[in-house]
């Protein structure tokens, strides 16, 4: 299996070399040269595969055993579970005899992100290590210089990832003030040498724009070895199919009549990662309905599956009204750059980055239908490239219709507010279920109540659990306020959180978005044997 590049770069890599670049040169982002289908077998000899194995027969699937073979793959796979907290590693919960919630909150920084960024890590290691178990005596090894942005749980999830790891330094960029203050600590609480967090004055976006900046950047990019820890590496959208098989398989244990039923993933998202891999898995052959879409007031992607339109702004002069039937938000603060800020800031996106994958199928798929393969590929990936040029020249891009027919085909899209995610919380605590979920959570809660109505009976749901609620105690606590049986430390906060906010930080604070400001940093601390101190640039 080869990898290229959305927007059409020649260049085809291994699956090693894709997950250390990360970012192709052209600004696009890394996919297979195709999607593999699921053995003949599959259903009866996966059936009762723990997620180890599923990740194991996953993975081959998309990585060659000339690359990894079949035992280092799965040394690879246990060492990175190894350290979650439930033996199903993402376990199935139901909530209602018809909704479940799929909890991937179980890793080490109780957040989905650790499923993917514990293997990242690893790979990152395994390559490196056999890369430099090669060279001559005295040679200088290979090292590479991780980097990253976060809206929260990527950042730890990272750091957890990477600490202490040989060869490894890894700069993580996060928005002042706009993370939860228990993301901030389990990020800047993180001591190791090689870790170095930094503290960008702007948004979200700014860092993730700063980020893509180096890697276009060839010369930086070459002195440093930047690699990718955010969604756009490839390896984590890999790792995230594993629990859509997982979850399915457990789903039809746990129903009688299983044959009979639809199975329907709701998934709050803002990069667009996590229910990108339910795509790919669904395209890979396991069967699934329509994947639902879940976001906060920064609803690009809700918009999208509206409107067709790709903006980071909402350009209707309706703007104040509710895309997809969610509430009205037009008292949330909104900054400059059109960013609003919500309960659940790990969606506060303007621009989902691994939309560009999924666009691209959607153009390949709507290319001539007379072509051959390859001329539809170039076609789809020219085309991407138009596209991405525009939104950011631009800000937008209008797709064509038949490209958002596509598009809803697969998925449908629901916008929530931040008032109804409060009520989210409150009414999933207060039921049988007496089920506490975080605000992200309680996006993909709401949005997959509200199309309950309209689905076909046998449907049954799925919504992605994405964090611990410890995370977002602000929000809990704010929802959950005036419900008697409810207290925050018993019934929510671990042993693992608890003084946390009183250790002691490392923390970089870099005073503007500039590039040339987190270049800097790097310089300085990139160098194997760089401490770092509190400081600012």
């Amino acid at each position: 299996m080869k990898y290229f590049s959305t927007r059409g770069a020649d260049q085809l890599l291994s699956f090693e070399e894709t997950v250390l670049a990360g970012l192709a040169p052209d600004g696009g982002l890394y996919i297979p040269e195709h999607v593999p289908s699921l053995p003949d077998n599959w259903q009866t000899a996966w059936k009762d595969f723990s997620f180890v194995d599923l990740s194991v027969a996953v993975l081959s699937l998309y990585i060659s055993p000339e690359e990894i073979s079949q035992s280092e793959l799965r040394a690879l796979v246990e060492k990175s579970y190894s350290t979650f907290r439930h033996p199903d590693v993402t376990p199935l919960k139901e909530l209602t005899d018809k909704t479940y919630v799929l909890e991937l909150f179980h890793g080490p920084t109780f957040a989905f992100k650790d499923v993917a960024l514990q293997l990242l890590g690893n790979l990152f290691e395994f390559f490196l290590k056999r890369r430099n178990a090669s060279k001559a005596p005295g040679e200088q090894p290979e090292r590479l210089t991780v980097v990253g942005a976060t809206s929260g749980d990527t950042g730890s999830a990272a750091i957890y990832g990477l600490r202490n790891k040989a060869n490894i330094s890894i700069f993580i960029l996060h928005p002042k003030g706009r993370v939860s203050p228990i993301q901030e600590a389990q990020m800047t609480t993180v001591t190791d040498a090689n870790v170095h967090n930094l503290a960008v004055k702007g948004t979200f976006d700014d860092c993730q724009d700063i980020v893509k900046s180096l890697f276009a950047d060839r010369e930086f990019n070459t002195a440093h070895r930047l690699g990718a820890v955010n969604s756009i590496n490839w390896a984590r959208i890999l790792a995230q199919t594993v629990y859509y098989f997982l979850s399915y398989f457990h789903l039809r244990r746990q129903i009688p009549d299983a044959d009979e039923i639809e199975i329907q993933y709701v998934v709050p998202t803002g990069n667009f990662g996590d229910i990108l891999a339910g795509y790919y898995a669904k395209r890979m052959g396991l069967p699934i309905g329509r994947l639902g879409v879940a976001t906060n007031a920064n609803d690009i992607l809700a918009r999208f599956w509206k409107s067709g339109a790709y903006e980071k702004v909402d350009s209707s002069a309706e703007a104040s009204v509710p895309a997809a039937g969610g509430a009205s938000d037009g008292k949330q603060a909104t900054d400059a750059s059109g960013v609003r800020e919500t309960l659940s800031p790990a969606m506060d996106i303007l621009v989902s980055s691994n939309f560009e994958r999924l666009l691209w199928y959607l153009a390949f798929e709507g290319a001539a239908q007379g072509d051959d393969v390859a001329s539809r590929k170039k076609a789809a990936s020219a085309t991407i490239a138009d596209w991405m040029s525009k939104v950011k020249s631009d800000g937008r891009v209008q797709v064509p219709v038949a490209v958002l027919e596509l598009a809803r085909r697969d998925f449908f899209a629901e916008r929530v507010s931040d008032e109804e995610t409060l009520e989210t919380i409150k009414y999933y605590f207060e039921s049988d279920a007496h089920y506490i979920a975080d605000p992200h959570t309680a996006v993909g809660l709401c949005a997959a109540r509200r199309v309950a109505a309209q689905n076909p009976p046998q449907t049954h749901q799925v919504v992605l659990s994405t964090a611990h609620p410890a995370k977002f105690s602000e929000a809990v606590t704010r929802a959950l306020q005036g419900s008697p049986s409810f207290n925050f430390e018993r019934d929510v906060l671990p042993p693992e959180f608890k003084g946390l906010l009183e250790r002691e930080r490392r923390v970089i604070d870099v005073e503007a978005a500039q590039v040339d400001l987190v270049k800097k940093v790097i310089e300085k601390y990139a160098a194997p044997t760089a401490s770092e101190v509190g400081t600012s640039v």
